[in-house]
């Protein structure tokens, strides 16, 4: 995996940052430490990119166990040192789950696989920030299943 970080110019701290694979996102800093607040920060991304892991794992293994799921949505609220370095100390993971007669038991169970086994980022975090997860499930009978025959 690749990536480069390419300071945009000599007023501001905003960098474009790159991928191996293609795509661009913009990072910028607080007025405080010289930025102008036009995208997110770093640390931002950073726990951004750690609930995308997540939702992902959560949504391809209950995919995988037949579960018809419609939505996640993931809330992450973190707090991080006070003192340099300003690493995340706790991080709270709220998961809002929709879809279709989904067994509570099966949503628990993939989180727990995310957080345990698959999510790279969250179990590097883990080394500093104090984990807690929970969930919800809303029941979603508007559109038709993606397990059910269309006829």
């Amino acid at each position: 995996m690749e990536a480069t970080v390419r300071w945009t110019g000599t007023s501001g701290m905003s960098f474009l940052a790159e991928t191996g694979s293609g795509h661009a996102v913009l990072m910028d800093g607080a007025p405080e430490g010289g930025g102008r607040n036009l995208a997110p920060r770093p640390m931002e991304m950073l726990l951004l990119g750690t609930g995308g892991c997540t939702a992902y794992d959560v949504v391809l293994i209950l995919r995988k166990s037949k579960q018809d799921v419609r939505g996640c949505d993931l809330k992450l609220s973190a707090e991080r040192a006070e003192t340099e370095p300003k690493v995340f100390t706790k991080i709270n993971f709220h998961f809002v789950v929709r879809g279709r007669n989904l067994k509570p038991a099966a949503v628990e169970r993939a989180i727990k696989l995310s957080h345990e086994k698959y999510c790279s980022a969250s179990i590097m975090l883990e080394k500093t920030a104090s984990m807690t997860h929970s969930f919800e499930i809303i029941e979603d009978s508007e559109l038709p299943s993606e397990h059910e025959v269309q006829a």
